[in-house]
This record gives C-alpha cells, sequence and structure tokens, in this order.
C-alpha cells in the first residue's frame, strides 16, 4: 500500500497530516464502520427475539429451551455492546496521538476478535442445545473474554501514558 504524502497548507505551506490517511486513521474507519455494522446486526437479532417473544414460540420461551433464550439474550446483548465498544475504541484512536503502533495494532485486533468471539460463542451455543447444555459454540465466550481484556488493558494504557495535559476548566 503506497503511503500519502503529507498535504501542503497555509501560508507557509506546512505539511499536514491528515488522520484518515495514517495507520491510526484506517484503524480508526475501521472500527467505526465495524461498530455500527454490529450494532446493526445484534439490534437486528433483539428485534428477532422480541419477535418470538411476542408470538409466544415454544422454540424460544418453552421451559426446557431457557438456556436457549438466556444465551441468545447474552448474544444480542454482548454484540450491541462489543459494537459501541469498537465506536469508543474508534475515537480512542484518534485522540491517543502517542500511542505505539505495535500496541495499537494489537489492541485493535484483540478488539476486532472479541467483537467476534463472544456474540458469536453465545449464539452459537444457543442454538444448538443437547439435552439442556449449551452448544459447544459457548468455548469461544472465554477466549474472546480474554481478548477484551487485553484491548482494554492496552487502551488504557495508552490513555494514562498520554503525553499531552488536559484541559483547564476556569475556574467558577
Amino acid at each position: 500500500m503506497k503511503k500519502a504524502a503529507p498535504k501542503a497548507s497555509g501560508p507557509g505551506k506546512q505539511p499536514v497530516h491528515d488522520l484518515a490517511e495514517t495507520e491510526a486513521g484506517i484503524l480508526a474507519r475501521r472500527h467505526l464502520l465495524l461498530g455500527w455494522w454490529f450494532m446493526l446486526a445484534f439490534l437486528t437479532l433483539g428485534i428477532v427475539l422480541e419477535t418470538l417473544h411476542g408470538f409466544k414460540s415454544g422454540w424460544y420461551l418453552s421451559v426446557a429451551n431457557a438456556n436457549r433464550r438466556l444465551l441468545l439474550t447474552l448474544a444480542h446483548a454482548h454484540g450491541a455492546l462489543l459494537g459501541l465498544a469498537q465506536i469508543g475504541f474508534a475515537f480512542a484512536l484518534a485522540n491517543l496521538t502517542t500511542w505505539e503502533p505495535a500496541n495499537r495494532r494489537l489492541a485493535a485486533n484483540c478488539l476486532l476478535g472479541a467483537g467476534v468471539l463472544i456474540p458469536c460463542g453465545f449464539l452459537l451455543g444457543g442454538l444448538n442445545i443437547y439435552a439442556g447444555d449449551p452448544g459447544v459454540g459457548l468455548v469461544m465466550v472465554p477466549a474472546g473474554a480474554l481478548l477484551l481484556m487485553m484491548a482494554a488493558w492496552f487502551t488504557a494504557r495508552a490513555a494514562r501514558s498520554r503525553q499531552t495535559q488536559p484541559p483547564a476548566f476556569p475556574a467558577p
């Protein structure tokens, strides 16, 4: 991929680096885009679950399928919340300008992995119930949780080590 040259602007024609052209900008756009798609997908799942509930579907509401109902609800909730986390991470990427590129990429990949593994693990675990026990897809959830913790840790470290001062608030 060819790297774009900095744009010149202003009276002295100083180079200005556009965030969208940097690696952080590309990652931010990817997380923003995926975050909204995750939101759409898992909010749609929530509407499907509400519809099943409204039509009193035995596949969803019967007492024998309580685990299915729980796991599908967890898939919906975790998927939507991880979509919001992707969107928040996109804004963090834009603001944490001193973040080391290797750690930034690692956190981004961990968050993407968590965004797929956690809700999909709950979803697959809830779709295939065997004698009341969840399906094998549920084994993806702990791996996703570990990835989510790593992404949060790398992001928290980057936010803590930021070298710029927070804005000063005027005294009342």
